[in-house]
């Protein structure tokens, strides 16, 4: 069986649609996405980012909580470091409540220089930082009263979730797989390598190891399905150069960066790291099952276009894909 899944970033370049349309041609595209079965929709936050990156994801799951009814709602990631633990709390609570219990949480130390000099904070304390607020939650969202740094705290109301939601780590490094073995409930890593790190310090530790091995699970992330794939890919390519060199520039020189720089379309199509398929070809995918991930507005990308890659998507592919049936209202 196949899951799908959408993910959005919500960049809006100063070439592209307003973004009062981006948003709520996404929120739109998460309502029809729920109707039709789809498993999930990933929500991203970056900060000081000139083409507005979402800064503000929590807000933006509970946007989408309010219009769907069984998709998960997934924040990857939460940058921990530039909130304060007692309103993180308050917020993700009132936000899984307004999700019905459907919320799934990844933290992240967060990499870029200018995001902690924009909040006024040094990069190098990013690791206390983590340890702390991981520590916070989790007595936060027990709903009991607490001592923290002199004081007595209790956050309320709790989420929906019981005992609370799974605190999982994102990251990139050696140290993050050693820290989500000690203070998180999971770990979701860019390499298979610090997913090896992670289980290795469980041991360690003398903790459990997860069933079900390494998190990463098969599929492919599709931008668009369409008839005519050159002429989709000459319609969107502004806005995947875009998003592509923006990301590179955040990453590079970066261990294990997952955007490489590029400078030309047939460099950019080559990367892989955006794909147009035909139905046929995202049929042959969806049957290898996994998960089939679509970023339908990504850098920006025109919402009558993205729009049309789903509905071509809903009617050629769908219905010959193995996907549980959304329940009926």
């Amino acid at each position: 069986m196949v899951k799908l899944s959408l993910s959005y970033e919500m960049r809006i370049p100063d070439f592209g649609p307003p973004g009062e349309a981006l948003y709520e041609a996404a929120l739109d595209q998460c309502e029809w996405a729920d109707g039709l079965g789809f498993d999930s929709v990933t929500l991203s936050e970056h900060h000081a980012s000139p083409d507005g990156y979402m800064p503000s994801p929590l807000i933006m799951a509970s946007a989408v909580g309010a219009r769907t009814k069984r998709m998960r709602i997934s924040i990857s990631l939460i940058l921990l470091p530039f909130y304060h633990p007692h309103r993180l709390a308050e917020d993700a609570a009132v936000c899984d409540l307004i999700c019905g219990g459907r919320l799934d949480l990844m933290f992240g130390a967060g990499y870029r220089e200018e995001e902690f000099d924009m909040y006024g904070l040094d990069l190098h304390e990013r690791g206390r930082t983590m340890k702390e607020g991981i520590e916070f939650l989790k007595l936060a969202w027990t709903g009991e009263p607490f001592e923290w740094q002199g004081r007595t705290v209790h956050v309320l109301p709790r989420p929906a979730q019981r005992p609370r939601p799974k605190i999982i780590l994102g990251g990139a490094s050696p140290a993050s797989a050693r820290r989500a073995a000690r203070i998180a409930d999971g770990y979701a890593p860019i390499a298979p390598r610090l997913y090896e790190i992670y289980l290795e310090e469980l041991t360690k530790l003398g903790k459990p190891l997860p069933d079900g091995g390494d998190p990463g699970v098969g599929g492919s992330t599709i931008v668009a399905v369409s008839d005519d794939p050159e002429r989709t890919w000459a319609s969107i390519e502004r806005n995947l150069m875009h998003d592509a060199v923006v990301y590179a520039g955040w990453t590079g020189g970066r261990k294990g960066a997952m955007f490489a720089q590029v400078q030309t379309s047939e460099e950019l199509k080559a990367s892989g790291q955006y794909v147009v398929l035909t139905p046929e070809e995202c049929l042959e995918k969806g049957q290898a099952g996994g998960y089939l991930r679509f970023r339908p507005l990504v850098g920006g990308i025109d919402p009558a276009i993205a729009w049309e890659s789903l509905q071509l998507f809903a009617d050629k592919v769908l219905p010959e894909l193995d996907v549980e049936a959304p329940a009926s209202s």
